[in-house]
């Protein structure tokens, strides 16, 4: 899965300034799509739905709010390149080691530093495409949609792990 991911979205970067960029971008979120499928039905078959719904609600919420914020304040958010550096590789550390771990309570702080991370990339994504930073379409929808996708499976991680308890 980890690949394929990474492989399309090396692949919509590369192509992002032609054509077949379009198609890459189809195939990448055609992809997520396609591994979403499997989480949803499986919390559709727990009797869940609502749980999705308010995930769904809160992304759109968060989204909402952070890309509002940007667009009527004009700020530059480019400050924010280092932190979400700096935030990438404490997320991939923490992955890194959940994996071996399997500690329960690690993999909701990631959930919940993944929510902060994908609002910040929001934020950061926004404040790029107005000020003339990121002129290439493709490469700010797939930002942005890999930033709404990763937040929504975070808050149905956490809704989940809150349900079971």
């Amino acid at each position: 899965m980890l690949v394929g991911f990474y492989g399309l979205m090396f692949l919509t970067h590369k192509l992002a300034n032609s054509p077949a960029g379009i198609l890459a971008a189809f195939a990448l979120t055609g992809f997520m799509g396609y591994t979403l499928g499997p989480i949803l039905s499986s919390f559709l078959n727990a009797g869940a739905g609502d749980l999705i719904m308010l995930a769904l609600g809160g992304t759109a919420l968060v989204f909402f709010c952070c890309s509002a914020y940007v667009l009527t304040t004009r700020k530059d958010m480019s400050f924010l390149s280092g932190m979400m550096m700096a935030g990438f590789v404490v997320l991939l550390v923490a992955v890194i080691a959940n994996l071996f771990l399997q500690i329960p309570a690690l993999h909701l702080a990631i959930s919940v530093l993944f929510i902060l991370f994908s609002a910040g990339a929001i934020l950061w994504e926004t404040s790029n495409i107005i000020h003339g930073g990121e002129t290439n379409y493709i490469r700010a929808t797939v930002g942005l949609y890999v930033s709404l996708y990763n937040m929504f499976i975070s808050l149905l991680s956490i809704l989940g792990f809150a349900r079971s308890n």
